[in-house]
C-alpha cells in the first residue's frame, strides 16, 4: 500500500489532529506544540536522509513560526462569518484566511528554512533574519495598523500586523538570499492553512445550521492543520533544496538545543499556562459532577509528571545522539515525534477531563488519527519529484481560493438566517454576541 501521496496525507491528519489539540490551550505555546509535531513527522515521512542532521533543528523552527501566529486574534472573525449577510460573511472568510495564512506562512517559512541548512550543510544568519523580522513586525505593525487605522478586528487585538509584518521581512529575506525552495514551504504552507481556516469556518456554520450536537469550533481548528499540513508537505517533498557537495554526512555535534525547546520549554509553557485547577474545574464538573476537585487536582499532577517524563526523554535522547549512526538518529527523531504527539494527547485528556467521561466525543477521535497515523509511517515511501518554485502556479491558486471562498460565502448565507454568535462589520448595525 505504498503511495507517494501517503506522507502528504499523512502530514495533513497528523497537524489536524495536533491543531484541534491545539484549540484546548491556545496562545503561541499550544500553537507552537502543534505545529512540531506536524513538522517532526514529516521529516519522518520524508525519509529523507539530508534532513536528518539538522531534522530537529529545522523542527523546533517550525514550532517557532507556527507558534508565534497564537498571538493573533480571530473570535471576531469568526462572528463575521456567521452573519446573514454576503459582505459579512466574505469579509470573515477572506481574513479567517489571511490569519491561517500568516500562521502557515511563518511556521513552513521557519520550517523550511530549517531543511534548507540541514540539506545544504551551509549556515543561515539566523541572527540577521530574527532582526528583519522583528524591524519588520514593528514598522507594519506601527504604520499600518497605528498609523493608517486600517483594523481586522476591532475592538480585539490587532496582532496580526505583527505576524504580517514578520512574514514579508522573512519573503524578504528568503528572495534576497536565493531562498527560492524555503519560500516555496512558506507559501503553499500559508495558502494551505488560510483556505483550511476560512473552509473550516464554512464547516462550522453548516454543522450549526444542521444542529448536530458536536465540537463544530473543533471541526474548524483540524481544518487549519489538515491543509495546513498538507499544504506544508507538498512543498517541502517538491522543493528543489540544495544538496551537499560532499558525500559524507555533516552532523549536527548536538542536538541539546532543538530538544530543549521541543521537549522541555513548550511543554513547560503549556503545563505552567494551562493546568490550574480553578481553570480546570468547569470542564470537570461536567465529567465528574461528584468530586471535581480531586480529579482536577489530579489533573495538575499528572500533567506536571507528564511534563517530567517528556523532558528527562529529550535528556535521553540528546546523549544517545551523539556519535549515533544515521539510522540511530532517524529512530532517535521518531521517538521524539512519537512522544510529543503521546503527550499532547495525553494533555488534551486531561484538560478537559474527557477520560472520565464521554462528553467530548471529538478527543476520542484523535486516538484514531494517532493510531493511523502512527500504523502507516512504515508505508511512507519519496518518489515525489522536486520542482523548480513557479510563482505563477501559486498566483492562480490564491486566486483559485478567493473565488472559491466567496462562492461558499454565497452558499452560507442561504442556508440560515442570523445564527447565535453572528457579528456584522459593514451595514446595518446589529448586536454583537459573544
Amino acid at each position: 500500500m505504498k503511495s507517494k501521496f501517503l506522507p502528504i496525507l499523512l502530514t495533513g491528519m497528523t497537524l489536524g489532529t495536533a491543531w484541534a489539540i491545539r484549540g484546548q490551550f491556545g496562545h503561541e505555546q499550544g500553537a507552537a506544540w502543534a505545529g512540531a509535531i506536524g513538522c517532526v513527522f514529516l521529516v519522518l515521512f520524508s525519509n529523507k536522509k539530508e534532513w536528518i542532521s539538522g531534522g530537529l533543528k529545522a523542527v523546533l523552527l517550525g514550532a517557532i513560526g507556527w507558534g508565534m501566529g497564537g498571538m493573533m486574534s480571530y473570535g471576531m472573525v469568526v462572528g463575521y462569518g456567521k452573519s446573514d449577510s454576503f459582505l459579512n460573511v466574505s469579509y470573515g472568510l477572506l481574513m479567517m484566511f489571511i490569519i491561517g495564512g500568516l500562521y502557515g506562512f511563518l511556521g513552513g517559512g521557519l520550517f523550511g528554512l530549517g531543511l534548507q541548512e540541514s540539506s545544504s550543510g551551509k549556515k543561515i544568519a539566523w541572527h540577521r533574519l530574527l532582526v528583519e523580522m522583528c524591524a519588520g513586525a514593528i514598522i507594519f505593525y506601527y504604520f499600518v495598523v497605528e498609523e493608517l487605522g486600517i483594523l481586522m478586528t476591532p475592538p480585539r487585538s490587532e496582532a496580526w500586523g505583527i505576524c504580517a509584518g514578520a512574514a514579508i521581512a522573512l519573503a524578504y529575506f528568503c528572495t534576497r538570499n536565493s531562498y527560492s525552495a524555503s519560500l516555496k514551504v512558506a507559501i503553499y504552507s500559508g495558502l494551505g492553512a488560510g483556505f483550511g481556516f476560512a473552509f473550516g469556518e464554512f464547516l462550522m456554520v453548516l454543522g450549526m445550521v444542521s444542529e448536530i450536537k458536536f465540537n463544530f469550533w473543533n471541526v474548524m481548528e483540524y481544518s487549519l492543520g489538515f491543509f495546513g499540513g498538507i499544504g506544508m508537505a507538498y512543498s517541502a517533498l517538491t522543493a528543489n533544496f540544495e544538496t551537499k557537495k560532499s558525500e559524507l554526512p555533516v552532523r549536527s555535534s548536538s542536538i541539546a538545543w532543538p530538544v530543549f525547546g521541543l521537549m522541555v520549554l513548550i511543554p513547560f509553557i503549556v503545563w505552567h499556562q494551562s493546568f490550574l485547577q480553578k481553570d480546570l474545574l468547569p470542564a470537570y464538573e461536567k465529567a465528574i459532577p461528584g468530586n471535581s476537585e480531586f480529579w482536577a487536582s489530579m489533573a495538575v499532577l499528572l500533567a506536571f509528571l507528564g511534563f517530567l517524563i517528556t523532558s528527562i526523554s529529550g535528556f535521553i535522547f540528546s546523549q544517545k545522539w551523539q556519535n549515533s549512526s544515521e539510522a540511530k538518529s532517524f529512530d532517535l527523531i521518531k521517538w521524539v515525534g512519537l512522544i510529543l504527539f503521546g503527550m499532547y494527547l495525553v494533555y488534551t485528556f486531561l484538560i478537559t477531563g474527557s477520560y472520565l467521561s464521554i462528553y467530548r466525543p471529538e478527543q476520542f477521535l484523535y486516538l484514531v488519527n494517532f493510531g493511523f497515523v502512527v500504523t502507516m509511517i512504515r508505508y511512507c515511501t519519496m518518489d515525489i519529484a522536486t520542482t523548480v518554485f513557479q510563482p505563477k502556479k501559486a498566483g492562480y491558486l490564491l486566486v483559485g481560493i478567493v473565488v472559491t471562498l466567496l462562492i461558499l460565502a454565497a452558499v452560507a448565507i442561504s442556508t440560515h438566517g442570523e445564527l447565535k454568535g453572528a457579528n456584522d462589520r459593514f451595514g446595518a448595525e446589529k448586536e454583537v454576541r459573544e
